[in-house]
């Protein structure tokens, strides 16, 4: 696994955040918003909420933004009817994509990401067809700054941890999705300050691609991003050095 950064994502959005400020905060918003119509709109008792509202605010998204999406999904003003959609496909080369949306036309996102995938060489898949190359785990990343790697190890694994893992610089720790809170509780008490916490689909095989496939796939990733209805793109790529960077 070593050199495989799962934060790749989370690194990416950041790296996007000047540029597509406004897009970001309505993807933001729109996972708020579904988290509260899902499990309520106070984030003390919805644990999901509470994520997507700290995910929202390390981007600076304005806090009338994320009051108003919650008060649109508790009904308090008018309601949108997004979904929850895992579309899957395979990319240039091969590679493994899932992209987690929220719609509220499923169709037209379908046909969006079937054409995204087309161009880029690939093509859309039906349900299943690349899931079971990931693994769905809790995934934290913690900047060493903060830690010792026999701190964290004590810390994460006595909480339900099942692996902690030092990539390009960070300690990367996964867990159950049901073990999210006891690790997020149990780092917050131990004083142990969080780069990022989320769920998140973790390849359990790469895809060593060329430089032409590679480029191909930053291309997608990028259009990808662009789409309004995606909210997170995970895939199997382990691209070259080349084109990362290039």
């Amino acid at each position: 696994m070593a050199g495989h950064s799962h934060s790749a994502n989370i690194a990416h959005r950041k790296g996007l955040v000047d540029a597509k400020r406004g897009k970001l905060f309505s993807k933001l918003c729109r996972a708020i918003y579904v988290a509260a119509r899902v499990g309520g709109g106070d984030p003390a008792a919805n644990i999901r909420l509470r994520y997507a509202i700290d995910k929202a605010r390390s981007f600076s998204c304005p806090k009338d933004n994320i009051e108003r999406s919650i008060k649109k999904a508790t009904g308090e003003l008018g309601a949108e009817n997004f979904e929850e959609v895992l579309y899957e496909g395979y990319g240039p080369g091969g590679v493994a994509v899932l992209c987690e949306a929220l719609t509220d036309n499923r169709n037209r996102t379908a046909g969006e990401l079937r054409r995204a995938f087309e161009l880029a060489g690939g093509n859309l898949g039906g349900s299943g067809c690349v899931s079971y190359l990931f693994n769905f785990k809790g995934l934290f990343v913690v900047d060493p700054k903060h830690t010792t790697e026999d701190q964290l190890m004590e810390v994460a694994l006595e909480a339900g941890a099942d692996n902690i893992e030092l990539v390009e610089g960070l300690f990367e720790v996964t867990c159950d999705p049901k073990q999210v809170e006891a690790v997020r509780k149990a780092l917050e008490d131990a004083k142990i300050p969080t780069e990022s916490a989320e769920t998140s689909y973790i390849p359990t095989t790469y895809v060593d691609l060329d430089v032409e496939a590679g480029k191909k796939m930053l291309k997608l990733r990028d259009v990808l991003d662009e789409n309004d209805d995606i909210q997170n793109v995970y895939a199997n790529d382990n691209l070259p050095e080349e084109v990362m960077a290039g």
